[in-house]
């Protein structure tokens, strides 16, 4: 399976269905258990809104299907500013097993998800 990438916008949340669903169904080609899947699947959704609470209008997400999966997505647009999401990054924490933050002046720009 190759490399799936969607772009969306942050303000309409039929856009995070449709990204929990395409999670999913990734998740299901590389064979993951669906515990680990309905995980990955909130830690995405919490991702994004990390980038939305830090003024992003879009999101860049790719998801990479080698060795399990990785996602990642990346903030575009906007009015970019730090935002509040320490709970939202503790949950990613507890939830999949390597997540990466990539930050610019204390803004998060990007989250990468590994399971």
């Amino acid at each position: 399976m190759k490399e799936i990438t969607l772009k969306f916008n942050l303000s309409d949340s039929e856009y995070f269905t449709a990204l929990r669903l395409v999670a999913g169904s990734v998740c299901s080609i590389v064979d993951i258990d669906i515990d680990t899947i309905e995980d990955f699947k909130v830690c995405i959704t919490e991702s994004a809104l990390i980038l939305k609470n830090c003024g992003f209008e879009e999101v860049l997400v790719t998801f990479s299907p080698e060795k399990g999966v990785v996602c990642s997505l990346e903030g575009l647009n906007g009015s970019p500013c730090s935002g509040e999401n320490s709970l939202s990054l503790a949950l990613i924490g507890a939830l999949v097993s390597e997540f990466e933050i990539k930050e610019n002046d204390g803004v998060i720009k990007r989250v990468t998800l590994k399971i």
